[in-house]
């Protein structure tokens, strides 16, 4: 099921008729429960847009039209094998880092792919590149990530935010906190499935699989990587790229690499069983306890929101996000641990009783 981001959460409860009477066949036993299908999700990322056309260069190209042609023919290949595709954007529009980020932890997405084209000075340049968020920055990635980066600076809005996030500074970029810390061989992974197919099929100089501070992938909790598909300022390079053929052949290399990613994983969430009974129990992750009463302002939790308190006796106890769904609030948890919380953990409240979870 392909989609555009808005701000609800998106299903796919479609099944084949033959899928659906298997299931009634084999799980008859189950009368109280429903069965949903779990769909791999994956957004696509196609680069810049609207206000905002990409790396300059002296052909004219313009890496915003090209990128978005790849996320589209990608998105449609996953789409008919299976997975639900969702777009950062679908069509010429600007979008800020800071939101592409968001609609894919919004979401809850499996992987989290976004696609650019390089540029240099040098036309002789060539070959592909694709990044992942890590520390091991060298000053050439630095480089590259700070120009992506500067895509916060064209936002109007940037500056009004009260995130101090700077996206060109080497302490934003190479910050203690590392959301995606605990994702970075499944990133490193995929990237090396994009890069091997890039070099095997389509001939393209491989440049390697690199660590970076893209915003992108550092603000994403899942598996993420970015790919420089190419030099629009080599001629023979940036000729391909803006060919309908090197289109869909890039498009038919990512999506092999995505297949052989989920058979690499072992990911074969075809259904899960969901029982109708609503659970009594609400989750939570405690942050922090202490005897100071403090304002739940995200100011005072590291950034983050939605945030709760109660008092036991002496001490206030402090809380992040809320769920009934366990298998969430265990996301909520690496999340809340990843921003400087190393010790964040899951609680239950149940009839007004507080007890812990892990």
């Amino acid at each position: 099921m392909t989609k555009v981001y808005s701000k609800s959460l998106f299903f796919n409860h479609s099944l084949t008729g033959k899928a659906l009477l298997i299931i009634i066949l084999i799980f008859s036993g189950f009368p109280e429960s429903t069965f949903a299908q779990k769909p791999f999700k994956i957004v696509i990322d196609a680069g810049h847009g609207g206000k905002d056309p990409g790396r300059p260069n002296k052909s004219g190209i313009k890496e915003k039209d090209i990128v978005l042609k790849i996320a589209l023919d990608l998105g449609g290949k996953l789409e008919n094998s299976g997975n639900e595709v969702i777009y950062t954007r679908d069509k010429d529009v600007f979008l800020t880092l800071r939101q592409r980020a968001k609609i894919a932890n919004d979401v809850d997405a499996d992987l989290f792919i976004s696609i650019h084209c390089n540029a240099f000075h040098d036309s002789s340049v060539h070959g592909s590149e694709t990044f992942v968020y890590g520390l091991h920055v060298s000053e050439a990635n630095f480089n590259i990530a700070k120009k992506e980066n500067e895509i916060n600076f064209i936002d109007d809005h940037y500056l009004d935010d009260e995130e101090t996030y700077n996206p060109t500074s080497n302490e934003s970029l190479i910050g203690i906190t590392l959301m995606q810390e605990e994702y970075l061989d499944q990133s490193i992974l995929l990237a090396s499935f994009v890069q091997n197919n890039f070099t095997k099929n389509l001939k393209i100089r491989n440049r390697g699989v690199k660590q970076s501070g893209f915003w992108v992938l550092h603000n994403t909790y899942m598996p993420s990587i970015l790919i420089e598909a190419g030099f629009m300022t080599n001629p023979k390079e940036g000729s391909y790229l803006n060919s309908k053929r090197g289109q869909v052949e890039i498009s038919n290399s990512i999506y092999d690499a995505i297949i052989k990613y989920k058979k690499a994983i072992n990911y074969s969430g075809d259904f899960e069983i969901k029982p109708n009974i609503q659970s009594s129990i609400t989750y939570k992750v405690q942050i922090a306890a202490g005897k100071r009463r403090l304002e739940l302002k995200s100011y005072n939790f590291k950034g983050l929101s939605n945030l709760s308190r109660i008092k036991q006796g002496s001490i206030y106890k402090y809380f992040y996000s809320s769920s009934k769904s366990l298998t969430e609030i265990k996301i909520k948890k690496k999340y809340a641990r990843s921003n400087g919380f190393p010790n964040a953990y899951i609680v239950g409240f149940e009839n007004g009783k507080l007890f812990e979870i892990d």
